[in-house]
């Protein structure tokens, strides 16, 4: 194991500090699943979490089998009871379009007029043609969303947002677009939005926490991912090892497992106690499943290794025999508030 689950109390998390917990990784390790129980783990803490995402794929509504979200903040969950006062989990898929228009009203104080800027098709051409302004658009919701303007029609004050963000290999140009945006803009509200953004992201408000599985590829990826964002300037959280399977053979049982060593006569002996029809090809078969699982740990041990190697903090997160519905991710958050993850 990577880290050893521990007993969780209000003050017992490895980030306290962190206001804005944005989650990546590589395609199929499951980012969306671990930021959705990331932001039910902080809503069992007591804390008001809203879950974002900017991919426009509907994961959250599908995870939390909800209908499609709008462009609108929705409650969709309560924090487990247990750790006190349970907050809320409210949703967001923030659309480029929608937060254009925001940032139109927001900073230009356009109203009908940015209404009028749609139909003209200016919005299609500053979200899909202008270089990065998308990228910005996203970010700059999450930031507003961090730093709620309370005098804005929507005033609810958030603890936590947790942005479901896009892949490992995109992040770091996804986060540090606001940068790039800056250097073209000097002066004016672009560059101050730019520069507001980048603060948040680049403090310690900030965390951006890594999903992996103990594969090679996911696993360099993440390494890469994070030499990426260190080199970025933009604050690296902790490693979320997902989809781990559990040990059904001990250290030396593995071993012979591995080596083809098994006590064959032993097991057909534990199997007719069992009341088990034992035949040769069922006993090959377990002895040919055993050592596969012994061989596939061998693997994830190493890959154990390399993911030691990062030097940041580790979590894990069990494979869900009967995949993910609402009391699986219940049951990933708390072994993220075990952890000290949240």
């Amino acid at each position: 194991m990577i880290v050893s689950p521990r007993p969780s109390s209000d003050h017992d998390t490895d980030w306290p500090r962190v206001q804005l917990h944005i989650v990546t990784g590589k395609g199929g390790t499951g980012k969306t699943t671990v930021a959705a129980s990331l932001a039910l783990a902080l809503a069992s803490r007591g804390q008001q979490v809203l879950l974002c995402e900017v991919e426009n794929r509907q994961g959250i509504a599908q995870l939390f089998d909800v209908p499609p979200l709008p462009y609108e903040e929705r409650r969709i969950a309560r924090g487990a009871d247990g750790q006190g006062a349970a907050g809320d989990v409210y949703a967001l898929a923030i659309e480029p379009e929608a937060a254009l228009m925001d940032y139109l009203a927001m900073y230009y104080r356009l109203g009908r007029a940015g209404k009028l800027l749609d139909r003209f098709g200016v919005i299609d051409f500053a979200t899909t043609i202008a270089p990065g302004v998308r990228d910005v658009l996203l970010t700059g919701k999450v930031y507003e969303a961090v730093h709620r303007n309370r005098r804005g029609k929507n005033s609810r004050q958030y603890d936590a947002v947790v942005l479901d963000a896009p892949p490992t290999g995109r992040i770091a140009q996804f986060l540090g677009v606001n940068s790039e945006l800056a250097g073209l803009a000097k002066v004016g509200p672009i560059r101050s939005q730019a520069d507001t953004v980048m603060t948040l992201l680049r403090s310690n408000l900030t965390a951006v926490h890594l999903v992996t599985v103990l594969e090679d590829m996911p696993v360099q990826e993440t390494a890469d991912g994070i030499a990426q964002l260190r080199r970025a300037g933009l604050p690296v959280g902790g490693v979320v090892v997902n989809l781990v399977r559990s040990r059904a053979l001990d250290e030396e049982d593995r071993e012979l497992a591995m080596a083809g060593d098994l006590p064959r006569e032993a097991i057909e002996a534990d199997l007719v106690k069992a009341g088990v029809d034992v035949t040769p090809q069922l006993v090959d078969g377990l002895l040919q499943e055993a050592r596969d699982h012994a061989e596939r740990r061998a693997l994830e041990d190493s890959q154990r290794s390399n993911i030691e190697q990062l030097d940041v903090p580790t979590y894990e997160l069990g494979r869900l025999p009967d995949g993910i519905d609402m009391g699986g991710l219940y049951e990933l958050a708390a072994d993220l508030l075990d952890q000290g993850m949240a």
